[in-house]
């Protein structure tokens, strides 16, 4: 499988490189790029009255996007906006079920956002998990009752916190399936 990492509106491109170099080590037979271009939030995504974005329509842009990078399996788009999706105050990221594409806000991943100190590490960690968890939904897998498994249900930042960055072992047979039935 190789999915292409591209950042939606200005992301640190720290963030960007170490998340490419990141998922191979958590999905078999896999490669990971960053692509250079940087897409560009779409303004008519923005709900002004929340000042955040609408996950689904930046999710629609980047399954748009997919289909001019065939050679790329999955494409997953990482943010640093505030998102939320239909019915939810916020999302961490949104995915198409067993689709191309995935998306991930780190804005409210930032130790920051809840009044805590800037931490490279933790941000980098509920990168990874939530990046991992949304590529998982592309592979049509569904969210998982474990709550250690990275594909558990995050309510809050501290359900991601509380999750490992791994698949539990029925979700990575069913990843390691999903990949391998790729071709």
């Amino acid at each position: 499988m190789k999915i292409a990492v591209v950042s939606v509106g200005q992301t640190p491109t720290e963030i960007i490189e170490r998340l490419s170099r990141e998922l191979p080590k958590i999905f078999p037979d896999t490669t990971s790029q960053v692509i250079g271009e940087v897409l560009s939030l779409p303004e008519h995504a923005l709900d002004k009255k929340r000042r955040q974005y609408n996950s689904t329509l930046i999710l629609n842009e980047l399954q748009r996007f997919a289909t001019h990078h065939l050679n790329f399996n999955r494409i997953l788009g990482v943010t640093n906006v505030d998102i939320f999706a239909s019915g939810l105050s916020y999302v961490f990221g949104e995915a198409y079920l067993a689709g191309k594409s995935g998306l991930i806000s780190l804005w409210r991943l930032r130790p920051q956002f809840y009044g805590e100190e800037p931490d490279t590490g933790a941000l980098q960690l509920r990168t990874q998990k939530e990046a991992i968890h949304e590529i998982g939904h592309t592979l049509g897998l569904q969210h998982c009752n474990k709550n250690y498994c990275v594909m558990h249900f995050s309510n809050s930042i501290f359900d991601v916190d509380k999750k490992q960055k791994l698949f539990c072992d029925q979700c990575y047979l069913n990843a390691s399936i999903a990949i391998s039935n790729m071709g």
